[in-house]
């Protein structure tokens, strides 16, 4: 990979090229379709449904575990085959509803019939949570919460991500230049719950075609527009998406909405859209199948619950064995060791690559370079956070704010010692979380 390295941020060479300009196109389900009951921040769904039962498309087949949590439907019409434990793209074993797929579809009734003009704030937000909207953009925040602040007119800004700065990812690029309506609707209807806000629509400048059409679309909008950016990354991330609109610095004790932001990625947005406008819940997402080891790369409208295996034979399969394959991006993704894992909420890209960069280096000893620290978004000192995480210095690794920490990979990156540093500080983090939740 090539790299421009500079102050508060890099540049990779991002793969973009491969599937940039494929559309977005249908790809088909399995037979068998698995839905974890996590598929979000919070607590997990519960299972309304029993080994036996038939479903339809569209169906909820789990509830909401609690208020941070979100509702899981059925992407096919089918039999339920049982409730078991499956493995999911991080390698856990989760608690999984298994649907047999019949091929008919039927579809169930949508989730309300109701205007959205003649819905109140409250109908609105009560269809995102019925709907089982999560931040779709990674995280998996259930949308609902985050629209729900304590204070709703301290919300001044309500931005879009649109930045889709990881390598190779390029579907939220095309859901801009294919439902550009849909997406400007979701964010009326998300600046509409907040009396004091401004909707922002936030794209790099890699994307001029993009740009043009969204400007063109909110022309006459008043409270609506294009903020163009520059292209970097970890330029999406949510704390620097802020601060680059806004000039509003947030830190890891604190939400956006206390900076009075609510950020959402494009494909949550328009998933609003269509729960509020369409009656339709969250059972789709748009994936990017890519990398040098894939045959036919692009952009897949995909059903929730789909294999990986039949996503990446919807791409042509391999043309030849990858030694890696990634389920999201190359910087903030995780590396599989079974492809056989289900398509959910949070799925962004499956990238198969012919050659595993990372397994040829053999870390040395950090030389004191300072590049880390050139890249780190967070203004961190990334070397020494990695000394004492792998260490498990509990104490040094907090005075040296490891937890301001937004896990980009950027210093991993941009080594020379190829030392893991994102791999250590990120586990330490985790360690660190854990011990405030007893």
């Amino acid at each position: 990979m090539s790299l421009l390295s500079f102050k508060g941020g890099i540049h990779p060479y991002d793969g973009k090229e491969l599937s940039k300009n494929k559309a977005i196109i249908d790809a088909q389900a399995g037979k068998e379709l698995v839905y974890p009951l996590s598929q979000h921040i919070g607590a997990p769904a519960k299972a309304i449904v029993a080994k036996g039962a038939r479903v339809l498309c569209g169906q909820c087949i789990a509830e909401a575990g609690g208020f941070v949590s979100a509702p899981v439907y059925s992407s096919v019409s089918g039999t339920v085959k049982g409730i078991e434990k499956r493995r999911s793209v991080t390698g856990d074993m989760i608690d999984s509803i298994i649907i047999e797929n019949d091929g008919e579809y039927e579809q169930a009734d949508p989730i309300t019939d109701k205007a959205y003009e003649d819905m109140s704030r409250e109908e609105v937000i009560d269809v995102i949570k019925k709907a089982g909207i999560v931040g779709m953009g990674g995280a998996g925040f259930p949308t609902h919460v985050k629209l729900s602040p304590k204070d709703p007119d301290k919300i001044d800004t309500v931005i879009v991500n649109c930045a889709e700065c990881e390598p190779y990812l390029t579907s939220d690029y095309r859901k801009m230049l294919e439902e550009p309506d849909k997406l400007i609707g979701g964010l009326q209807i998300e600046v509409g719950l907040f009396k004091n806000a401004r909707g922002i629509l936030a794209i790099e400048d890699n994307k001029p075609d993009c740009i043009r059409l969204l400007k063109e679309k909110t022309k006459g909008i008043a409270n609506i527009s294009v903020a163009v950016l520059k292209t970097k990354y970890p330029q999406g991330s949510e704390r620097q998406l802020i601060y680059a609109v806004t000039k509003r610095a947030i830190n890891s004790k604190m939400l956006p909405a206390d900076a009075g932001c609510i950020v959402n990625n494009v494909d949550t947005v328009i998933a609003i859209n269509n729960a509020v406008r369409e009656g339709q819940p969250l059972i789709y997402r748009i994936v990017t199948v890519s990398g040098d080891a894939i045959k036919e790369p692009g952009n897949f409208k995909v059903r929730t619950g789909t294999d990986y295996n039949d996503l990446i034979e919807a791409a042509g399969g391999f043309k030849c064995t990858p030694q890696k394959i990634i389920s999201g991006g190359p910087m903030m993704g995780f590396a599989l060791f079974d492809t056989h894992v289900p398509v959910t909420k949070t799925s962004s890209a499956v990238l198969c690559m012919s050659e595993d960069e990372v397994a040829k280096w053999e870390p040395t000893a950090c030389i004191n370079c300072g590049r880390c620290v050139d890249v780190c978004p967070s203004r961190l000192i990334p070397s020494q956070l990695a000394d004492h995480a792998s260490h498990f210095n509990d104490e040094e690794f907090a005075a040296l704010y490891g937890m301001e920490c937004v896990e980009c990979g950027s210093c991993s990156y941009v080594c020379p010692a190829k030392r893991q540093l994102a791999q250590m500080i990120k586990s330490m983090r985790r360690l660190q979380l854990a011990k405030r939740k007893k």
